[in-house]
């Protein structure tokens, strides 16, 4: 077999991986090894994060929409369940935003389901 040399293949391989480690600090950004190191453990966190931020942003529209129904005297779970039963599909992304941004057309979901509930 003929002797391979590695110097194109091994420096592309290292240039990819100090791209990826750009504004590491310290050694983490210039010495590979740790650099791969730290390069794995922020990719394992980039894929983790991704689905853990879809979490985070439905716990907080969840609260939101849940502090604007307590101001029209209801709970969260009541305005849902009733506007579940008017057949008003809106999702919670844009009943959070209007509780911010639009309260009038907010309360008046809120009242809709309010008297679908009783």
């Amino acid at each position: 077999m003929p002797r391979v040399k590695r110097g194109f293949t091994l420096r592309q391989r290292r240039k990819r991986l100090f791209k990826l480690a750009k504004g590491f600090r310290s050694g983490r950004g210039n010495l590979y090894r740790l650099a791969k190191e730290s390069v794995d453990r922020a990719l394992k966190f980039a894929y983790r994060d991704r689905r853990t931020r879809k979490r985070d942003f439905r716990r907080l529209w969840i609260a939101r929409i849940n502090a604007a129904a307590r101001t029209c005297d209801l709970s969260y779970s009541q305005l849902m369940f009733g506007l579940r039963r008017a057949n008003i599909a809106v999702n919670r992304k844009i009943l959070a935003e209007m509780a911010i941004a639009d309260f009038p057309s907010f309360s008046r979901l809120a009242t809709i389901a309010k008297e679908k509930i009783g």
